[in-house]
């Protein structure tokens, strides 16, 4: 009997472990089924908070599309079939971002940037332990950046800059020992930089710009190469870098910087920095002498400061100089030989300050290779030297407001940007540096008023020489400078007439010869400057009518005052005065203009005998006389 019960024992354990062994596949086709429903119930509740779909990205995402991997803009990984990488930037998205996102365990890169998703970003985000890249940027988010973030341990980049974001940095930054880029440029966030952030010894770059934030500038990371802070409220004094600082790219203009310029310029972690821009701010004091450690430097703008003293020696040290800006302070002195060195600088900027000196010769010899020079607003004097007929490249050359006398150069015609022989321009000034650029940008005064140009700044062409003491003729070589924009020869002391072809200078939007001697009547040719937006020749001692043309009748009676000029658009009408015609009494004399003497001899002659014939009569016959005065008093009474 004990037999037959464990022969049946035994057969009934085995039916059963038989039936586990047959249903344990199943059961784990159901689980890995169960975590793909989550990723796909979380990618349809995105989908359903999303309202406005353009370029139909979420098309694919429905429920008929049993595989969701192959939805657009997902990406899974090859063995869990679990979502990854979710890409819908640049979509034109609009809509509110689902708290479901925080259901993608798996996920890794979420990249949503360029869109117009609006509202707070969910906290559910902090759930993803494994993300990575967390790019949110150029949206309208708006709240405070979830503190639920720092808890994405291995997060390497957050993007959330172009936004509405307010409130502060979380303190928990700091835990984010991975990342590598933050960005919160372009948001309305406050506040100041947690001390956390120095110790984030991955980082390498860091945008901060165009916020509100406040407090004194933190030790930099050694690591970082990008330090970006401009336009924002930070003060204090400069820090300096340490040695082995990576840093190549420093922006700190448009806060309340002040104090020396020593610890940022003098210590000893400067040499791999290619750019630093350190404008409006209230720097002031002297310019140290400590270039020659800026071995990397290609771009330097101390501009818009309280800056004083002479311009260092020690800047013609900086090898590969391109672009310098030190407009706006109080910088005195002549321009140091030293800056002949500088072969690669292509924009030189010095206007309003007080440097004084001639212009010298060799910054047209040496410094070849400039697009802009702008030496506006300053104390230069002296002859403008032939030499800076060199500058074949120069787009903007800017000489207003010094004391420069003497003639205008006549070799102005061997700018070959200006006169069309180069055509090969970029639109902008920009220089790349990594995973940024930098656009130039110059404060210009065209048309009348001043403006700051930037994006189309390649595209200005220029010659201001206003406001100096400039005299003798405007040179007739100027007309050959067809690609020139705008021409600004006003408050000199030219004389002569204005060139007959000046009309042969297609390109100028803006033209003023105001406040001369100029002489003579507007060329005619005037009338084919099309592009004309700005004209003003008041104040000189110009003649006769104003040519008729498709621009200059547009002008109002101002840019024509001072003159003895008539037309349009002036009130008063110019006078049309026949001239006789001669041609035919030349024909018939044969062109002679000699004097006729017999002619004017017995005229004369017939005038003495009877004037004096009937005086002398008067004066021996009384009775004639008698009756003569009779005569004449009563015509008198008649």
């Amino acid at each position: 009997m004990s037999a037959k019960w464990l022969l049946f024992l035994r057969s009934f354990l085995f039916a059963i472990l038989t039936h586990l062994a047959t249903s344990s596949t199943p059961i784990h086709k159901a689980l890995a089924l169960n975590d793909t429903n989550v990723d796909r119930l979380a990618l349809l509740a995105i989908k359903s908070m999303i309202k406005g779909d353009p370029q139909g990205l979420l098309t694919s995402w429905n429920h008929s599309n049993t595989d969701l991997c192959q939805w657009q803009g997902v990406t899974c990984s090859p063995r869990q079939q679990r979502v990854t990488h979710l890409n819908l930037s640049d979509g034109g998205l609009i809509g509110t971002l689902s708290p479901s996102i925080g259901n993608l365990s798996f996920i890794r890169v979420i990249q949503l940037f360029n869109n117009s998703f609006s509202s707070e970003i969910p906290p559910e985000i902090g759930r993803l332990f494994r993300l990575r890249q967390l790019r949110l940027a150029y949206n309208s988010f708006t709240g405070n950046i979830p503190a639920t973030i720092m808890n994405c341990s291995n997060l390497q980049f957050l993007r959330l800059g172009n936004n509405n974001l307010v409130g502060k940095i979380p303190d928990g930054i700091g835990s984010l020992s991975m990342l590598s880029h933050l960005s919160l440029h372009d948001n309305i966030l406050q506040g100041g930089i947690p001390p956390e952030i120095s110790r984030l010894f991955r980082l390498q770059t860091l945008y901060l710009n165009n916020n509100s934030f406040t407090g004194n500038l933190l030790s930099i990371p050694p690591t970082l190469h990008t330090l970006i802070l401009s336009f924002n409220n930070f003060g204090g004094k400069l820090r300096s870098l340490t040695n082995g600082s990576a840093l190549k790219f420093l922006d700190l203009s448009e806060n309340y910087f002040v104090g020396s310029l020593h610890n940022l310029v003098c210590s000893n972690g400067v040499n791999t920095i290619e750019l630093v821009h350190l404008g409006y701010n209230q720097l002031l004091g002297v310019i140290p002498e400590c270039w020659e450690k800026w071995s990397s430097l290609k771009v330097l703008y101390l501009n818009d400061n309280n800056l004083s003293g002479e311009i260092p020696r020690t800047l013609g040290s900086v090898p590969l100089l391109q672009s310098l800006n030190m407009r706006g302070n109080m910088i005195s002195g002549s321009l140091p030989s030293s800056l002949m060195n500088l072969s690669y600088l292509k924009i030189l900027q010095l206007e309003k300050n007080n440097l004084a000196g001639i212009i010298p010769p060799w910054i047209g010899i040496k410094l070849n290779m400039l697009k802009i020079l702008n030496l506006r607003s300053n104390n230069f004097y002296g002859n403008t030297p032939d030499q800076i007929c060199y500058l074949s490249h120069v787009r903007i050359l800017d000489l207003a407001q010094n004391n420069l006398s003497g003639n205008i150069p006549r070799c102005f015609n061997n700018f070959s940007v200006l006169s069309g022989k180069e055509t090969n321009l970029e639109v902008q000034f920009s220089f790349n540096f990594g995973n940024g650029a930098f656009t130039v940008y110059d404060i210009l005064v065209m048309k009348g008023r001043e403006d700051t140009y930037a994006s189309f700044l390649g595209l200005v062409t220029l010659l201001d020489l206003s406001s100096n003491n400039f005299s003798g003729q405007i040179p007739s070589e100027l007309t050959a400078l067809h690609k020139l924009k705008s021409l600004n020869l006003s408050r000199n002391q030219l004389t002569g007439k204005i060139p007959n072809k000046i009309g042969d200078m297609k390109s100028l939007e803006s033209f003023d010869l105001s406040v001369n001697y100029l002489s003579g009547e507007l060329p005619m040719s005037l009338s084919g400057l099309n592009f004309l937006s700005n004209f003003n020749v008041s104040y000189n001692s110009l003649t006769g009518r104003i040519p008729t043309g498709t621009q200059i009748q547009s002008f109002n009676e101002s840019s024509f005052i001072g003159n003895k000029l008539c037309g349009a658009p002036l009130t008063n009408d110019c006078v049309h005065v026949d001239k006789p015609d001669t041609t035919s009494d030349q024909k018939e004399d044969g062109g002679s203009h000699k004097v006729d003497w017999g002619l004017i001899i017995s005229i004369a002659l017939g005038f003495i005998i009877g004037f004096w014939g009937i005086v002398v009569s008067l004066m021996l016959n009384r009775s004639w006389r008698i009756t003569y005065f009779r005569l004449l008093r009563k015509l008198i009474k008649v």
